[in-house]
């Protein structure tokens, strides 16, 4: 039998939401109708880059509309800074730890673990998506015969400007509307590609935004070449807002809208250094807001620290599915339910996140293992393995065809490993390209940037010693194999089978990988 198939304690749990509808029906009424849910994941993009965050060079009037009838979530965290990991903690709701091949980048998912996508189909969802859905990777080769996200839509296509994906995602979303059966409740995820590189360099501006308006990170040097970087980031997050807002006026026509949970969030952050792929804010802290009608009181901003992990069971309570044992996120419904602002639970006072392998950019495949706890004073990173390079370093080829491969080829990056520039501004250098020490700590209060690292500080010892027994506490309580000293990620294949980082897929036999490596670097996904 398929690991796929529902199995007896699945069934339980599902039956286990029957009593109430049972009792509505002998009572005469009828059972609540079930949500519909419109995922929309943005690729790349960073918190506060939103309107509704007080940004005020990017302009994102859907996700400001969702965070004004909806909940302003401020303390939001991806499980994991990598398209791929993030994806599969969505999915699962688990950590990148506790899902084997899914926690890498171009990885594979186990049947094992039920997905949020196929939970919702077995109960009547009709579920689909358009764009970007759980990858890169292979998500047959671990034996599941579904796919992860449900049937694609992607036909519609549009004019595009340079970077910027030609699949029109807002009229994909008409057509999986158009085939809906009546009455059935759906599940659509829009994973857009917008805004993961590459970028039509200069749009930003040409669109009359002002560099000057810019306000960058202490931990890039502040020239006019990466202000314009920025800008065209945020360019491509303008895209991806407007198809949110066109998805959220065709939910209007249909009078839809307030029967449908519209959430709109991001993977993991940006493509610039010390950002994406890593454990610090720019990495891991995500814009969210939540909107659901009037089950939902509008205007509100939760505090509360929440994680990716937590959609999954957010959605199956919605849908008055049970949420299997296998799942460790938390509902999100008393967030969502609550009339009050602010902190809802003291309890959600911190989050987790992890890493282990985005690029191949090291030899044999070897890792960067990272994990971390926020909390609201302190952010807490332990570097398993600290004489390693974070990016992969100057001297190896990564699988993406060029040095420092944990970072995305693009302007900022370029400038700041240029020779002189290098030279300029250390600092930064350092900061972006440099090793790392076994433990970091940072007070989030008094240095945002997080670029003044407490982790030798004697004042801060018995802080940092706290902070590590929590996290190596709860590392332990889900089952993380670094706290056994054990590493299965490097051992995993990296299923690319496009450019030159074909010729790191052990999947492969050896003539292809061979022939791979005559090839140029492949389109980022």
């Amino acid at each position: 039998m398929s690991c796929e198939k529902t199995t007896r304690r699945r069934w339980l749990q599902r039956a286990a939401a029957a009593p109430a509808f049972l009792t509505m029906l002998r009572c005469g009424s009828e059972p609540p109708r079930r949500p519909n849910i419109l995922f929309c994941f943005a690729d790349d993009q960073s918190w506060p880059h939103a309107g509704a965050y007080g940004d005020g060079v990017v302009e994102t009037p859907a996700f400001d509309r969702v965070a004004r009838e909806g909940v302003l979530f401020t303390r939001s965290y991806t499980a994991c800074p990598s398209c791929t990991p993030s994806r599969s903690a969505v999915l699962t709701g688990r950590h990148i730890w506790q899902v084997e091949e899914g926690g890498v980048l171009y990885g594979q998912l186990s049947p094992k673990y039920p997905l949020v996508t196929h939970l919702l189909e077995d109960a009547g969802y009709h579920a689909g998506y358009t764009g970007k859905p759980w990858g890169p990777g292979n998500w047959q080769a671990g034996g599941l015969t579904r796919h992860p996200n449900g049937k694609e839509y992607n036909a519609r296509k549009l004019e595009a400007p340079a970077g910027i994906d030609a699949r029109d995602y807002a009229a994909n979303f008409d057509d999986f509307l158009a085939e809906r059966p009546e009455g059935q409740p759906f599940f659509f995820w829009f994973g857009s590609t917008e805004p993961h590189r590459v970028y039509g360099k200069g749009f930003g501006k040409q669109s009359g935004k002002n560099p000057n308006d810019v306000e960058v990170p202490s931990y890039w040097p502040d020239e006019e070449e990466i202000r314009n970087d920025i800008l065209d980031y945020y360019f491509e997050i303008e895209w991806f807002d407007r198809h949110v807002g066109r998805m959220l006026v065709r939910l209007e026509e249909l009078g839809e809208l307030d029967n449908t949970i519209v959430v709109v969030t991001s993977d993991n952050g940006m493509p610039f250094p010390r950002a994406k792929v890593n454990l610090y804010e720019a990495g891991v802290h995500m814009p969210l807001a939540v909107r659901w009608g009037e089950r939902v009181a509008g205007g509100r901003t939760v505090d509360d620290f929440v994680s990716h992990i937590d959609f999954a069971p957010t959605f199956l309570e919605a849908a008055g599915i049970g949420v299997p044992a296998e799942v460790t996120g938390r509902s999100l419904m008393p967030q969502l339910t609550a009339t009050a602002q602010g902190i809802i639970d003291a309890a959600r006072d911190h989050a987790l996140t992890g890493f282990e392998r985005h690029t191949m950019c090291r030899p044999d495949g070897a890792t960067y293992p990272m994990r971390s706890i926020r909390t609201a004073e302190y952010l807490y990173i332990r570097n398993f393995e600290p004489e390693r390079w974070p990016t992969g370093g100057a001297e190896f080829v990564s699988s993406n065809k060029t040095y420092h491969g944990d970072v995305d080829a693009c302007p900022t990056k370029e400038f700041m490993t240029g020779p002189v520039n290098q030279r300029r501004f250390p600092r930064q250098y350092e900061l972006c390209f440099g090793k790392r020490p076994e433990e970091e700590l940072y007070r989030i209060a008094d240095d945002p940037d997080q670029i003044n690292n407490l982790g030798g500080d004697p004042a801060y010892a018995a802080a940092k010693q706290q902070l590590w027994s929590r996290l190596s506490d709860e590392l332990q309580a889900t089952g993380d194999p670094r706290m056994q000293g054990q590493d299965p990620w490097q051992g995993y294949v990296y299923h690319q089978t496009t450019g030159f980082g074909a010729s790191f897929n052990r999947g492969l036999a050896q003539q292809e990988r061979g022939e791979a490596e005559g090839r140029g670097s492949h389109k980022p996904e």
